[in-house]
């Protein structure tokens, strides 16, 4: 499996807490790569830590071959875009004028805005549907068009790889699917390798081509939904009695949470065993 993205042996922390320990995982090329657990499992952290927003206490990060420390800031963002969860926009700034700071790592003293910048911003705006936008106020749009625009901005870096922390947050069901299929076409067009951390199991399933299932800082596996997703794999990230069948639109995994009396039966039961005879 080629890889471009990769971590080795990696322990990310904040001070003194350690959040993943000895984490390996590689991001196959081409794939749509989604990260799924429950919160505060270490999804969040994994995609800084790949994204070098954090340094590995341990281990390495692995960027096209080298460790991701040794390139400049300006050569990492040429070749890896980051949508942190929750952006924040500038009061008052436009869309323009949003999506055109993903052109900054392009820039330098002896390169200043370009016919390319202009192609790449235009480009980057038409491809997520906010080009009509351009002269609004970021701050006066709906929730769905903002995380738009912010797409258009990492989309107008032109990398390679493109992270998403949680690109679906507060965002209702209708704008949830426009912003993964706007990903899926992204995907599609087998340019980029997406990686996306998403709370949503059936979402992730319908869309990842790869996916990876975290629980406490580990991950419990990795691999296509098709191959890896069952009832077993639910109840050990999520703690749930779940069904898992064909998902009636796609074929892809559906998980069924079972319903409130059959939970209790479960949690009961458990509760004896755990008490003993």
């Amino acid at each position: 499996m080629s890889a471009r993205l990769r971590a080795d042996g990696v322990t990310l922390a904040y001070e003194q807490r350690t959040v993943i320990r000895d984490l390996d995982v590689a991001v196959p090329d081409g794939s749509f790569t989604v990260v799924v657990g429950p919160n505060a499992c270490g999804k969040s952290t994994l995609l800084r830590g790949l994204a070098r927003m954090i340094k590995p206490a341990a281990g390495s990060v692995t960027l096209d071959g080298r460790p991701i420390g040794s390139y400049g800031p300006k050569e990492v963002a040429r070749r890896l875009a980051l949508l942190p969860q929750s952006p924040t926009a500038p009061d008052g700034i436009t869309v323009l004028d949003l999506v055109a700071r993903g052109r900054y790592p392009h820039q330098s003293l002896l390169r200043q805005w370009s016919v390319a910048d202009e192609e790449a911003v235009r480009e980057a705006m038409a491809a997520t549907g906010v080009a009509e936008l351009a002269e609004r106020d970021v701050g006066q749009l709906s929730g769905g068009q903002r995380q738009r625009v912010w797409i258009a901005m990492v989309l107008a870096q032109q990398t390679p790889l493109l992270l998403l922390d949680e690109p679906t947050t507060f965002l209702d069901i209708a704008f949830q699917l426009d912003v993964l299929d706007l990903c899926a076409d992204l995907h599609a067009d087998g340019e980029r390798t997406l990686v996306a951390v998403l709370h949503d199991l059936n979402h992730a399933c319908r869309y990842a081509t790869h996916l990876v299932a975290m629980r406490e800082g580990a991950i419990v596996a990795q691999g296509p939904p098709a191959e890896i997703v069952d009832a077993d794999l639910v109840k050990a990230v999520f703690g749930i009695t779940s069904q898992v069948v064909p998902d009636p639109q796609t074929g892809t995994p559906m998980i069924v949470p079972a319903g409130r009396e059959t939970r209790r039966e479960h949690q009961d039961v458990a509760a004896r065993a755990a008490t003993g005879p």
